[in-house]
C-alpha cells in the first residue's frame, strides 16, 4: 500500500470525506481535520466527528469507514457534504455524489483515492485536556469530537 500526499494540507486545505454504514444505509461528512501516520505498527488514520454529527452514530455503529480524497472540482460538492445533514436531506443526491461499495465500507465514485479503515481505536476528547483557546473556539457550546483512529486495510484509486 502507498498513498503519497502533502500529510498537513490533505485534510486542512483539501478537505476529505468520512463515510460509514452500508449500501443502502450510510452517510458521510465532510472533515477538515485528520491525521495519517501508524500505531502499533500499523498504518492508520485518525479523524475526529463531534457527537451532534449524523455521521458519528455511523462511525459507532460499524467496524470500518473510508476516508476519500478528491480533485479541486469537486470542493463545492464537499462544501455541501459538510454544511447539510442526511438527518433531513439527501445530500449525496444534492452535492451530485455516486455512493458506491470500497471495501467493507462505502465511498463515492467521484473519489481520487480511498482509504478504506477498520476501526481499532476510538476515543473522546476531554476539555480539561485541552488549551483554554480550543475550548473557546470549538467548544462553547458543542460537545468535544470523539477521535476515530483506522487501520487503513485498503488504499482505492
Amino acid at each position: 500500500m502507498n498513498f503519497e500526499t502533502d500529510i498537513f494540507e490533505q485534510f486542512n486545505e483539501k478537505w476529505a470525506l468520512v463515510c460509514a454504514g452500508t449500501e443502502e444505509d450510510h452517510n458521510a461528512m465532510t472533515i477538515s481535520w485528520g491525521g495519517m501516520g501508524t500505531l502499533w505498527g500499523k498504518p492508520v488514520v485518525t479523524v475526529y466527528v463531534k457527537p451532534c454529527r449524523y455521521t458519528y452514530n455511523y462511525l459507532n455503529n460499524n467496524e470500518y469507514f473510508t476516508v476519500s480524497f478528491y480533485d479541486e472540482k469537486y470542493r463545492e460538492a464537499l462544501s455541501l457534504m459538510g454544511s447539510l445533514s442526511g438527518r433531513d436531506t439527501d445530500k449525496e443526491k444534492e452535492a451530485g455524489l455516486h455512493a458506491c461499495v470500497s471495501g467493507n465500507s462505502i465511498s463515492f465514485e467521484e473519489a481520487a483515492v480511498t482509504l478504506v479503515c477498520r476501526k481499532i481505536y476510538w476515543n473522546d476528547l476531554l476539555k480539561e485536556n485541552m488549551p483554554e483557546e480550543a475550548i473557546r473556539h470549538h467548544y462553547r457550546t458543542d460537545d468535544p469530537h470523539r477521535m476515530y483512529i483506522g487501520e487503513v486495510t485498503e488504499i482505492l484509486r
